[in-house]
């Protein structure tokens, strides 16, 4: 019986796991499983020794303590699965932890950086003023890359200058400042309908195909325009979201209010942002003080 088979089966129908989840666990286990094989033994035969042994083999080769508790959750969910369907008498990986992850703070881009990088696309260009509306939306609202392509053209309302956003816990919305609002409107009056194939697509940002933009293709164009600023720091569209909470902090925005735009559950959630800001002025304090 293939094992691997039937838990993406039960992870998709019975836990009806989000697909990156399910794609995550997938990997892990297949990971796991290859390295199972190199040490001659099968899958049903693991015990707790073999988890922990397979911890201590990612981390000599170099992966991160989060990876390592990243991968030891996938196996107690593929066990878990195992247990219900009697192919194991234990879940060997229940019970064991693997070395604590050290929290670490948010990168987010200088508000220089900021500016270099919202110049790179070239409005003239029907790519370009998309990809400008794309990374200016990002920038304005803090919203997640998941949120961002399934906006729908409906959700943005560029006269009272804000957009609605349905979240992980609940709608909500978030306002727009001005270059936001002149970005999106010149890809949505002038842009959007040259791109689109079907006139009833309702994705407010489309590839160059006139389909929905997915998460791949976003990812690319945050690469690209990284490289064209020649800005050194690792940009991902996480990074936009840190830079949008700890810059609305920096200027004086309470925790609630930026708790409710980022669409945190809860607000320790949000409560890292003031240690990010905090350790911001201390470097700023380091390289500028002319005594320190």
């Amino acid at each position: 019986m293939d094992h691997i088979a039937g838990y993406e089966t039960w992870l998709a129908q019975e836990k009806r796991a989000a697909a990156n989840t399910l794609s995550s666990y997938l990997r892990d286990v297949r990971q796991f499983s290859v390295w199972l094989e190199d040490v001659g033994i099968s899958l049903v035969d693991v015990t707790q020794s073999e988890v922990r042994e397979y911890a201590r083999y990612l981390e000599r080769h170099g992966k991160s303590n989060a990876t390592v508790v990243r991968s030891v959750a996938s196996l107690k969910s593929f066990y878990g699965y195992l247990l219900t369907v009697r192919a194991v008498p234990v879940n060997p990986a229940k019970g064991f932890k693997p070395n604590r992850v050290e929290r670490r703070l948010p990168a987010i881009l200088t508000n220089r950086e900021v500016d270099l990088f919202l110049e790179q696309p070239d409005v003239s260009d029907p790519k370009g003023c998309r990809d400008k509306a794309m990374l200016e939306l990002l920038y304005a609202t803090g919203i997640r890359v998941s949120e961002l392509i399934s906006l729908d053209l409906q959700d943005v309302n560029l006269s009272a200058n804000f957009l609605r956003c349905r979240g992980r816990n609940k709608e909500r919305v978030v306002p727009l400042y001005k270059a936001a609002v002149k970005a999106l409107s010149a890809y949505v009056n002038e842009v959007r309908p040259q791109l689109l194939e079907d006139p009833g697509e309702t994705a407010l940002f489309v590839n160059m195909n006139g389909e929905r933009m997915s998460r791949q293709g976003f990812w690319k164009i945050v690469k690209h325009y990284q490289d064209k600023a020649g800005i050194k720091k690792e940009i991902t569209p996480h990074t936009l979201r840190h830079s949008f909470a700890a810059h609305l902090l920096e200027n004086g925005a309470d925790l609630k209010s930026i708790q409710e735009m980022l669409g945190h559950a809860d607000i320790s959630a949000t409560q890292i942002y003031t240690q990010v800001v905090n350790q911001h002025l201390r470097d700023v304090y380091s390289r500028a003080h002319p005594r320190a």
